[in-house]
């Protein structure tokens, strides 16, 4: 955890973006490190705990990360959230909360209240289109012989 929370201080000495650092840790070697790295970027996606699953899959050769743990200086984003269940995270450890982050301009609750709405009630407004396209692309990779399920 101390150096999710060094990586945090880095990128805020180096104005990348918000206070947050984020390591991925296996067979306890850090695999991979991220801090938030949104403005320097400019990448709205650029979080802490993203760079961080993104440098263990590169580091580790894999997009799936079992046995690897997260250790996030604050507690995850609902985006990353769910990239650490994407990448098949073990566990999550996380310093500051999500409140402490509320507190100092980074609220997520929001995104929780849009996400348990239907698309056509959420404030992005969503209207599905050109399924039958879609569908024929689905049926493509259910036959195709050399796709990597994931």
């Amino acid at each position: 955890m101390s150096e999710a929370i060094a990586l945090a201080r880095r990128g805020v000495e180096r104005g990348d973006g918000g206070p947050f650092g984020a390591v991925i840790v296996k067979d306890g070697q850090i695999v991979g490190r991220g801090w938030n790295r949104v403005v320097g970027r400019n990448d709205p996606t650029a979080h802490a705990e993203m760079e961080a699953i993104r440098d263990a899959a590169q580091h580790l050769g894999q997009f799936h990360l079992e046995g690897c743990q997260l250790f996030s200086s604050c507690e995850p984003c609902p985006m990353c959230l769910s990239a650490a269940y994407w990448a098949h995270i073990e566990q999550i450890y996380f310093a500051a909360s999500e409140q402490d982050a509320a507190e100092i301009g980074f609220d997520d609750r929001f995104i929780g209240e849009e996400l348990s709405k239907p698309p056509r009630d959420r404030t992005i407004k969503a209207r599905q289109i050109q399924r039958e396209e879609a569908l024929e692309v689905f049926a493509q990779w259910r036959e195709s012989t050399i796709k990597r399920p994931y």
